[in-house]
């Protein structure tokens, strides 16, 4: 064989030898990645984080209407419930806040008919 063929022969073993040890850190770190997602405290924050885009959605969809963002209504909402804390309020909030869910729910019952 000539050089030039050795030569290629060589670097394509070397080629080899680093395609094969990148393809083994892939399966470690995919391997450690697994078991960290399969970690109680990792699905649960992947179910919160979920629920609060789903929760997101659907409030931004309720003020699009009224052609008001949640990212501008934000502020508001953070200063009132900033409030209803200082002044022990959260009670009578949550009282409020499930007649309104009812009133709204009788409403549209009411529409529907």
């Amino acid at each position: 064989m000539s050089e030039d063929k050795l030569a290629a022969q060589a670097a394509r073993k070397q080629q080899l030898i680093a395609q094969g040890e990148l393809y083994r850190v892939g399966i470690v770190h995919a391997r450690a990645n697994v078991g960290y997602a399969l970690r109680p405290e990792a699905l649960l924050q992947g179910v919160v984080e979920t629920a609060v885009g789903f929760a997101g959605h659907r409030v931004e969809s309720l003020l699009a209407p009224g052609g008001m963002r949640l990212q501008g209504a934000m502020p508001y909402v953070l200063t009132a419930l900033s409030f209803i804390g200082r002044r022990k309020l959260v009670k009578p909030a949550l009282v409020l806040v499930a007649v309104a869910a009812v009133a709204t729910s009788w409403l549209r019952r009411k529409r529907q008919r």
